[in-house]
């Protein structure tokens, strides 16, 4: 990757152990993928007001923005749109999983 990964908590405090996680899974990405350019993730937490109270918790937003060459990539899981989670760590597999499948369809259109 040209540029280092950029990872921003919001509502969220830093946490090491989710970098290393996004770290692990943007390096699954590149064995699929040797031409990503950059990548940015974004953890938020999506707080409840008080019109809303069929959600458990206060559910984790999750984006991820990959550039590749002629291409930006984005996959947004957002509570509002039923795909929420309490756990940060499914909240980031889930993400990573969505973005695994639009790069692989990525690099079959380029063959």
């Amino acid at each position: 990757m040209q540029i280092p990964v950029q990872v921003s908590f919001h509502g969220v405090d830093h946490s090491d152990a989710v970098v290393q996680r996004v770290h692990e899974k943007l390096a699954k990405l590149e064995q699929f993928c040797s031409d990503i350019i950059s990548c940015r993730v974004a953890v938020e937490k999506q707080h409840r007001n008080n019109a809303v109270n069929t959600l458990k918790g206060e559910p984790f937003h999750v984006t991820i923005d990959v550039s590749v060459p002629g291409d930006t990539l984005i996959v947004k899981r957002d509570p509002k749109n039923g795909e929420h989670h309490d756990d940060i760590g499914v909240a980031l597999r889930d993400a990573f999983d969505a973005m695994e499948r639009q790069v692989k369809t990525y690099v079959d259109r380029r063959r």
